[in-house]
């Protein structure tokens, strides 16, 4: 032990002793308690040094971290800064180890101690770190301490290894899965329903081929999917998830496999300078222990990566390469279909207002200084080409494909009922296990009894409503096929082609089937030809080619109607091309095409049949014609009083055809019916009515026919119209209304 007596001075008894403690684990919290008892006796010994009561200050914030890294030891970077101050005299810790377990925070804390003059104790003595011998001496402790925590490691991280080498460690197993009693040994679940359940999630992969058509089949069915969070928790019975789904057919143990070693930890540094670590999903190559047929599984280990096949030609495929989940649209070989040329990819398109589907190659060549597809083609000849040459590879098995489609349809009603009558029989031992649990309390007891009495009651409604879902399954249960509807479905098998083209078949479908049998489709253009060279690789290596003819021309010649290139004609003498294409619209004609008019489309039919385009006048006649919009702010009114006055009648306007802008000749009469003040003799359309005892309608039909002098007045707030005097009209009556 070292010599205590000359090392401390006056200073140090003038500064704060810090004893620090720290346990590496909560367990070792919770369970070494003697251990924690001698670290907190430490402040005693500070007393006994010394140092008065209140010069003792007690660390204890870091009990259950590692001291592996000092990142997250709140307590210890505290000390690290009292100790940077100059406010710490001592530092006492029941060994060198409890401090700190690396170097790099150790040789920190020994700099800032001999900079400072603050001494170490432990259970050998005081060291001062300034002294060479005493840093000597601390530095190895430092090593040895960092030295026995990699030794610890390594001979724990060896049995776990060496033990997981021979398929016997025993780790969290997925649900469906339990541990037997001999070494290493993993039995299905005892509970059929778990079982059932499980299976019949590979039974619907087998058939559908993706994990979200799976996940969609057990929320349609409204089947409960299994859920165990640990091995000693009971089975929970929840909606499915797709994540659930998901992880059950990627899981390698439900292959019969076991496995160590999927992940690996790294340690990085994020971007605010702390040190972090994370998991790293390492590839099945890396994989640490992998050990085939250990056990019994759900499926076997060949069908297990045919299906991590499956699943990940589902996804988003990379530039040049196939896969692809099937997907909307009717483009047949999309995922399938391959230039001819170059070897890419071919992406699919649609056009026209039908969506007539088409195929055109990414990569682009310069032709006559413009970028061009390598191909380019519509979808229509080749997708019926490739679905009879599909339809012939399979005709043989045609026949029976009815029947067993049939007896598929009742097979997978029956792994659905199969479920349910699981369900029911889960339900039923539950309320009795809550009967037993409430006829055992002791009937005194109602706080306990009231509380049985309704988990019995919830039991009971919940069997209920199983039953009675499960007996409107079982009535909406398909009929066994009969032997009449055996020979008609095989009489049907025959035909293949009705059943392609039938509408109950859908797209997604069709597609489905034919990557059942078809690899890749390449598609080679020969354009001077008119025709395509296909060739299609079918699964197993067989090579099919196939000829077909293309389109030569367009089907008939399209030409604008005679009436509406006649009426261009007379419009592009008054109007340019843009306000054309609004008249147009306007009498709801189209193009040849059946779109609408734009400026653009009038000038191309213009240009087309040699139509010369509006020029404006540079000189206005007398009596010029102007818009309503012009006429208005030359006579000093609203449009709209305008536009109403032309419905009337009251003033001339001209159109030259239906739907044309109104236009109105400026002259020296139409001026002078629109004045500043009403003329004398003129009075307002309710005095006009009571003088001719007449009705409104009738005074504005006699203005209109010229019966009646009439002027607008613009201005003031009495605008409006005004009739001249009855005096002035001496045959006013002899004419009707």
């Amino acid at each position: 032990m070292t010599d205590t007596t000359n090392k401390i001075g006056p200073s140090h008894l003038q500064r704060t002793a810090f004893v620090y403690i720290r346990q590496s684990s909560a367990s070792q919290v919770e369970h070494n308690r003697e251990s924690t008892q001698r670290k907190y006796a430490l402040a005693q010994r500070a007393t006994a040094l010394g140092w008065s009561a209140q010069q003792v200050s007690v660390i204890d914030e870091d009990l259950g971290l590692s001291g592996a890294g000092a990142a997250n030891r709140g307590g210890f970077a505290r000390m690290t800064a009292e100790v940077a101050l100059g406010h710490v005299g001592i530092i006492l810790g029941l060994e060198v180890s409890r401090l700190a377990r690396n170097n790099s925070d150790w040789y920190r804390l020994l700099d800032l101690c001999s900079m400072t003059d603050t001494l170490i104790g432990d259970a050998d003595g005081v060291y001062n770190p300034a002294l060479f011998n005493d840093r000597l001496l601390l530095g190895l402790k430092g090593t040895m301490s960092e030295a026995e925590l990699h030794i610890l490691r390594a001979r724990l991280d060896g049995g776990i290894r060496n033990k997981a080498a021979r398929g016997e460690l025993r780790r969290g197993l997925p649900t469906g899965l339990v541990w037997g009693e001999a070494d290493g040994e993993v039995r299905l679940h005892p509970d059929e329903a778990v079982v059932g359940a499980l299976r019949a999630v590979f039974e619907r992969f087998s058939e559908f081929g993706s994990a979200r058509r799976v996940w969609l089949w057990f929320r349609a069915e409204n089947l409960p999917f299994p859920l165990q969070l640990n091995h000693t928790a009971q089975i929970r019975w929840i909606a499915p998830t797709y994540t659930a789904i998901y992880n059950v057919l990627t899981n390698p143990v439900y292959a019969g496999a076991y496995c160590y070693g999927k992940t690996r930890q790294e340690r990085y540094v994020d971007e605010h300078g702390a040190l972090k670590t994370r998991l790293r999903r390492l590839p099945q190559s890396q994989w640490a222990v992998l050990i085939r047929d250990h056990h019994e599984g759900y499926l076997d280990w060949m069908t297990y990566e045919a299906n991590q096949l499956r699943l990940g030609a589902n996804t988003k495929p990379r530039p040049h390469q196939a896969g692809g989940a099937v997907r909307e649209g009717a483009a047949l070989l999309q995922g399938l279909a391959c230039c001819g040329h170059c070897g890419r990819r071919l992406k699919t398109h649609y056009r026209g207002t039908n969506q007539t589907p088409g195929y055109h190659c990414s990569n682009k060549g310069i032709e006559n200084g413009r970028g061009v597809f390598c191909l380019n083609v519509g979808g229509l000849q080749i997708d019926a080409a490739v679905a009879q040459a599909f339809l012939q590879a399979v005709e043989p098995a045609g026949i029976a494909a009815a029947v067993r489609a049939a007896e598929r349809l009742e097979a997978d009603h029956d792994a659905a009922l199969a479920q349910w009558r699981l369900n029911v029989e889960r339900a039923h031992y539950e309320a009795q296990r809550a009967e037993r649990r409430y006829h055992a309390v002791d009937p005194e007891n109602r706080l306990v009894a009231r509380g049985l009495e309704t988990q019995w009651e919830q039991q009971l409604r919940e069997l209920e409503q199983a039953q009675a879902e499960l007996a409107r399954r079982e009535h909406l249960r398909p009929c066994t096929l009969s032997a009449e509807q055996r020979k008609s479905l095989l009489a049907i098998g025959k035909d293949l082609k009705r059943l392609w083209d039938a509408p109950t078949l859908t797209l997604r479908d069709r597609k489905q089937l034919l990557r059942t049998l078809l690899e890749e489709v390449s598609i080679t253009v020969h354009r001077e030809q008119y025709r395509a060279h296909l060739k299609l690789r079918w699964r197993g290596g067989k090579l099919t080619d196939c000829e077909v003819a293309l389109p030569r021309s367009r089907p008939a010649t399209i030409r604008t109607d005679e009436d509406t290139i006649a009426l261009v004609r007379r419009l592009a003498e008054h109007y340019p091309d843009a306000t054309i294409a609004g008249i147009l619209n306007a009498q709801g004609r189209v193009t040849a095409r059946g779109l609408r008019f734009n400026q653009n489309l009038v000038g191309n039919l213009r240009r087309h049949w040699h139509i010369p385009c509006f020029e404006r006048p540079t000189e206005l006649p007398d009596g010029e014609l102007l818009s309503i919009r012009q006429a208005a702010r030359m006579l000093g009114t609203a449009p709209s009083t305008l536009h109403r006055w032309v419905n009337d009648g009251f003033i001339a306007g001209e159109q030259t055809t239906p739907g044309a802008p109104w236009r109105i000749r400026i002259t020296d009469a139409l001026r002078q019916q629109f004045v500043a003040h009403s003329p004398d003799g003129y009075v307002v359309m309710q005095e006009a009515t009571k003088l001719l005892g007449v009705s409104r309608q009738t005074v504005l039909q006699r203005v209109k026919r010229g019966e009646l002098d009439a002027v607008l007045v613009c201005q003031g707030r009495r605008k409006g119209l005004r009739i001249k005097a009855v005096s002035e009209q001496p045959d006013l009556f002899e004419h009707s209304s």
